[in-house]
Protein backbone atom coordinates (compact mmCIF):
# COMPACT_ATOMS: atom_id res chain seq x y z
CA UNK A 1 0.00 0.00 0.00
CA UNK A 2 1.08 3.38 -0.15
CA UNK A 3 4.02 2.82 2.93
CA UNK A 4 6.26 1.60 0.33
CA UNK A 5 5.84 4.65 -1.83
CA UNK A 6 7.05 6.75 0.75
CA UNK A 7 10.78 5.50 0.79
CA UNK A 8 12.58 6.78 -1.70
CA UNK A 9 15.61 4.42 -1.95
CA UNK A 10 13.36 1.83 -2.31
CA UNK A 11 11.24 3.88 -5.11
CA UNK A 12 14.74 4.61 -7.08
CA UNK A 13 15.62 1.03 -7.03
CA UNK A 14 12.41 -0.35 -7.97
CA UNK A 15 12.65 2.13 -10.87
CA UNK A 16 16.05 1.02 -11.72
CA UNK A 17 15.14 -2.88 -11.32
CA UNK A 18 12.32 -2.65 -13.40
CA UNK A 19 13.67 -0.10 -15.95
CA UNK A 20 16.91 -1.56 -16.78
CA UNK A 21 18.29 -4.72 -15.28
CA UNK A 22 15.15 -7.05 -15.98
CA UNK A 23 15.07 -5.41 -19.36
CA UNK A 24 18.17 -6.70 -20.03
CA UNK A 25 17.72 -9.55 -19.19
CA UNK A 26 18.18 -12.16 -22.57
CA UNK A 27 14.88 -14.45 -23.05
CA UNK A 28 18.16 -16.99 -23.33
CA UNK A 29 19.58 -15.97 -19.59
CA UNK A 30 15.96 -15.87 -18.22
CA UNK A 31 15.25 -20.06 -19.50
CA UNK A 32 18.61 -21.01 -18.46
CA UNK A 33 18.64 -19.70 -15.13
CA UNK A 34 15.00 -20.30 -14.61
CA UNK A 35 16.09 -24.14 -15.28
CA UNK A 36 18.56 -24.10 -12.92
CA UNK A 37 17.02 -22.50 -10.25
CA UNK A 38 13.44 -24.66 -10.55
CA UNK A 39 16.18 -27.83 -10.23
CA UNK A 40 17.19 -26.57 -7.02
CA UNK A 41 13.88 -25.86 -5.65
CA UNK A 42 13.22 -28.97 -6.34
CA UNK A 43 15.93 -30.82 -4.52
CA UNK A 44 15.70 -28.48 -1.31
CA UNK A 45 14.39 -30.35 1.88
CA UNK A 46 11.41 -27.86 2.13
CA UNK A 47 10.19 -28.34 -1.13
CA UNK A 48 10.35 -32.62 -0.79
CA UNK A 49 8.63 -31.73 2.73
CA UNK A 50 5.90 -29.64 1.84
CA UNK A 51 2.49 -30.82 0.70
CA UNK A 52 0.66 -27.55 0.62
CA UNK A 53 2.78 -25.25 -1.82
CA UNK A 54 1.93 -21.60 -2.41
CA UNK A 55 3.34 -20.60 -6.27
CA UNK A 56 3.29 -17.72 -8.59
CA UNK A 57 2.21 -18.20 -11.98
CA UNK A 58 5.44 -16.56 -13.81
CA UNK A 59 5.47 -13.30 -16.07
CA UNK A 60 7.78 -12.54 -18.96
CA UNK A 61 10.25 -10.83 -16.22
CA UNK A 62 10.18 -13.20 -13.41
CA UNK A 63 11.56 -16.57 -13.07
CA UNK A 64 9.24 -18.99 -15.06
CA UNK A 65 7.71 -21.31 -12.61
CA UNK A 66 6.01 -23.33 -15.21
CA UNK A 67 7.75 -26.97 -14.71
CA UNK A 68 7.61 -26.31 -10.91
CA UNK A 69 3.62 -26.47 -11.30
CA UNK A 70 4.58 -29.57 -13.78
CA UNK A 71 6.37 -31.20 -10.65
CA UNK A 72 3.83 -29.87 -7.84
CA UNK A 73 1.09 -31.84 -9.88
CA UNK A 74 3.15 -34.47 -10.50
CA UNK A 75 3.64 -34.93 -7.19
CA UNK A 76 0.48 -34.78 -6.23
CA UNK A 77 0.81 -31.36 -3.56
CA UNK A 78 -1.68 -29.20 -3.13
CA UNK A 79 -1.27 -26.04 -5.28
CA UNK A 80 -2.65 -22.67 -4.23
CA UNK A 81 -2.17 -19.54 -6.52
CA UNK A 82 -2.66 -16.21 -6.06
CA UNK A 83 -5.65 -14.03 -7.02
CA UNK A 84 -5.77 -10.40 -6.58
CA UNK A 85 -9.08 -8.01 -6.28
CA UNK A 86 -8.19 -4.62 -5.00
CA UNK A 87 -5.93 -4.28 -2.72
CA UNK A 88 -6.61 -7.94 -1.61
CA UNK A 89 -4.90 -11.22 -2.64
CA UNK A 90 -6.03 -14.56 -1.35
CA UNK A 91 -4.56 -18.14 -2.26
CA UNK A 92 -6.91 -20.49 -3.87
CA UNK A 93 -6.34 -24.23 -5.16
CA UNK A 94 -5.43 -25.31 -8.54
CA UNK A 95 -7.03 -29.33 -9.16
CA UNK A 96 -4.32 -30.32 -12.31
CA UNK A 97 -2.70 -29.18 -14.74
CA UNK A 98 -6.27 -29.16 -17.25
CA UNK A 99 -7.76 -26.97 -14.42
CA UNK A 100 -4.94 -24.14 -15.10
CA UNK A 101 -4.92 -24.30 -18.56
CA UNK A 102 -8.47 -23.26 -18.14
CA UNK A 103 -7.80 -20.43 -16.42
CA UNK A 104 -8.71 -17.22 -17.87
CA UNK A 105 -6.04 -14.43 -18.71
CA UNK A 106 -5.82 -11.25 -17.02
CA UNK A 107 -5.74 -7.71 -18.65
CA UNK A 108 -1.43 -8.47 -17.59
CA UNK A 109 -1.66 -11.64 -19.62
CA UNK A 110 -1.36 -13.87 -15.87
CA UNK A 111 -3.26 -16.43 -15.82
CA UNK A 112 -5.56 -16.06 -12.31
CA UNK A 113 -8.51 -18.20 -10.94
CA UNK A 114 -11.71 -15.90 -9.73
CA UNK A 115 -11.96 -15.88 -5.64
CA UNK A 116 -15.44 -16.00 -6.33
CA UNK A 117 -15.27 -19.85 -8.10
CA UNK A 118 -15.89 -21.14 -4.86
CA UNK A 119 -12.27 -22.67 -4.94
CA UNK A 120 -10.35 -24.19 -1.80
CA UNK A 121 -8.52 -20.92 0.13
CA UNK A 122 -5.99 -21.43 2.20
CA UNK A 123 -6.81 -18.82 4.78
CA UNK A 124 -10.07 -20.82 5.20
CA UNK A 125 -9.03 -24.50 5.25
CA UNK A 126 -7.72 -25.28 8.47
CA UNK A 127 -4.25 -26.37 7.24
CA UNK A 128 -2.57 -23.09 5.31
CA UNK A 129 0.69 -22.77 3.51
CA UNK A 130 3.58 -25.16 4.28
CA UNK A 131 6.30 -23.12 1.54
CA UNK A 132 5.03 -20.01 -0.39
CA UNK A 133 7.45 -19.65 -3.50
CA UNK A 134 7.44 -15.94 -3.86
CA UNK A 135 8.38 -13.39 -7.08
CA UNK A 136 10.20 -9.97 -6.27
CA UNK A 137 11.73 -7.30 -7.92
CA UNK A 138 15.00 -7.14 -5.87
CA UNK A 139 16.81 -9.09 -2.70
CA UNK A 140 19.38 -9.37 -0.73
CA UNK A 141 21.17 -12.19 0.55
CA UNK A 142 19.96 -11.74 3.98
CA UNK A 143 16.75 -12.22 2.81
CA UNK A 144 14.99 -8.34 2.39
CA UNK A 145 12.80 -8.68 -0.31
CA UNK A 146 11.25 -5.93 -2.61
CA UNK A 147 7.58 -6.74 -4.35
CA UNK A 148 6.10 -4.28 -6.77
CA UNK A 149 5.04 -2.01 -4.42
CA UNK A 150 1.60 -3.05 -3.42
CA UNK A 151 2.68 -5.23 -0.09
CA UNK A 152 0.39 -8.38 -1.18
CA UNK A 153 2.65 -11.13 -0.19
CA UNK A 154 3.66 -8.82 3.33
CA UNK A 155 -0.19 -8.64 3.91
CA UNK A 156 -0.66 -12.01 2.78
CA UNK A 157 2.22 -13.55 5.09
CA UNK A 158 1.04 -11.56 8.21
CA UNK A 159 -2.81 -12.60 7.62
CA UNK A 160 -1.78 -16.45 7.07
CA UNK A 161 0.65 -15.79 10.32
CA UNK A 162 -2.00 -14.70 12.37
CA UNK A 163 -4.20 -17.35 11.12
CA UNK A 164 -2.11 -20.21 11.87
CA UNK A 165 0.22 -18.85 14.73
CA UNK A 166 1.77 -22.52 15.47
CA UNK A 167 2.69 -23.23 11.53
CA UNK A 168 6.27 -23.96 10.71
CA UNK A 169 6.19 -22.43 7.04
CA UNK A 170 8.91 -21.77 4.79
CA UNK A 171 9.25 -18.40 2.47
CA UNK A 172 11.16 -19.19 -0.89
CA UNK A 173 12.01 -16.51 -3.11
CA UNK A 174 13.11 -17.28 -6.49
CA UNK A 175 15.61 -14.80 -7.77
CA UNK A 176 17.47 -13.95 -11.52
CA UNK A 177 21.55 -13.43 -10.15
CA UNK A 178 21.01 -9.78 -11.26
CA UNK A 179 18.20 -9.07 -8.77
CA UNK A 180 20.29 -9.38 -5.67
CA UNK A 181 21.37 -6.39 -4.40
CA UNK A 182 23.25 -5.14 -1.76
CA UNK A 183 21.40 -4.69 1.95
CA UNK A 184 22.69 -0.83 1.62
CA UNK A 185 20.64 -0.44 -1.72
CA UNK A 186 17.47 -2.29 -0.34
CA UNK A 187 16.15 -0.75 3.00
CA UNK A 188 14.11 -2.92 5.29
CA UNK A 189 10.53 -1.06 6.79
CA UNK A 190 8.57 -2.50 9.87
CA UNK A 191 5.60 -4.30 7.54
CA UNK A 192 8.19 -6.43 5.40
CA UNK A 193 8.54 -9.82 6.01
CA UNK A 194 11.94 -11.55 5.63
CA UNK A 195 12.47 -14.09 2.86
CA UNK A 196 13.99 -17.75 4.56
CA UNK A 197 15.76 -18.82 1.49
CA UNK A 198 16.31 -17.08 -2.29
CA UNK A 199 17.34 -19.55 -4.50
CA UNK A 200 19.29 -18.11 -7.33
CA UNK A 201 20.89 -19.95 -10.32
Amino acid sequence: MAKNLSNPLKVALRSRMKGEVLKNITPESRAKQSKAITEKVLQTEAFRNSQRISIYLSTSSEVDTGELLNECFRLEKHVFVPTYEGSNMEMVRLKNLEDYNSLPLTKWNIKQPSAKEGRENALTNGQGIDLFLMPGVAFTLTGGRMGHGMGYYDGYLRRHQNTYPNKKTTYMALAFREQIVDESELPLDDHDVKIHTIITE
